[in-house]
């Protein structure tokens, strides 16, 4: 299995100390909530779990996350990116926080990998050892829980996916159907940690092995 790591980049990245309550109110925000920090990055799912980190890290919490369409390569502009991400807290030192554990994971921590030198196919098998406020709420299940992020394209991600949750002990919380905003699919899983990063290897391991040989069982 290769380790080619692909770096996400972030774009951009912004805090409203104090933003108006007409967008607040719009956003969804909570009394209290008045600072918002956003930022937009080259991948998406590599920018839903900075923000889940970013719950747990200050006193924040998700307002918006979305991916857009078509991906990183098919970006409308410079800065649009994959992905945009809002936190809310109740000033802005909290939520600079929330940005810095954000993109200190997103430097450090969180990757899609490739299974060759061009990354023809690549995969995002991310084990969570525990959740934030965000992907709890996404997944049904209380923080602190463990999760594995899979992400993959298509038939890889279908494949594999079958290959994780036969291969560890784990709950199929919340799956993303073919095809994505960026044309993927994949899952969250969840269970003990052991479990949660055996299904990650397992999965890593079968898009390797689709890509390497993507036409057995052709006709």
């Amino acid at each position: 299995m290769t380790s080619n790591r692909i770096p996400t980049t972030i774009l951009s990245m912004r805090i409203l100390p104090n933003a108006d309550p007409a967008l607040l109110a719009q956003l969804g925000a909570q009394p209290g909530e008045r600072s918002l920090g956003i930022f937009t990055t080259d991948c998406d799912d590599v920018g839903y779990v900075a923000l889940d980190e970013a719950t747990k890290k200050a006193e924040v919490r998700v307002l918006y996350a979305r991916s857009m369409y078509g991906g990183a390569s098919n970006a409308s502009t410079r800065l649009a990116g994959e992905f945009i991400g809002i936190l809310a807290g109740p000033d802005p030192e909290q939520v600079r926080a929330g940005l810095g554990a954000a993109a200190s994971y997103i430097e450090n921590d969180a990757a899609f990998y490739g299974v060759d030198e061009q990354n023809s196919v690549v995969y995002f098998a991310h084990c969570i050892s525990r959740t934030g406020t965000y992907l709890s709420a996404q997944a049904n299940v209380p923080a602190g829980t463990a999760m594995a992020y899979l992400i993959a394209p298509p038939l890889e991600a279908t494949v594999a996916l079958d290959a994780a949750l036969k291969a560890a002990e784990v709950q199929l919380a919340v799956y993303y159907g073919p095809p994505s905003e960026t044309n993927f699919a994949g899952a969250l899983l969840t269970g003990e940690q052991v479990a949660c990063r055996a299904a990650c290897e397992a999965f890593a391991e079968e898009v390797t092995r689709v890509a390497q040989e993507p036409l057995i069982g052709a006709c």
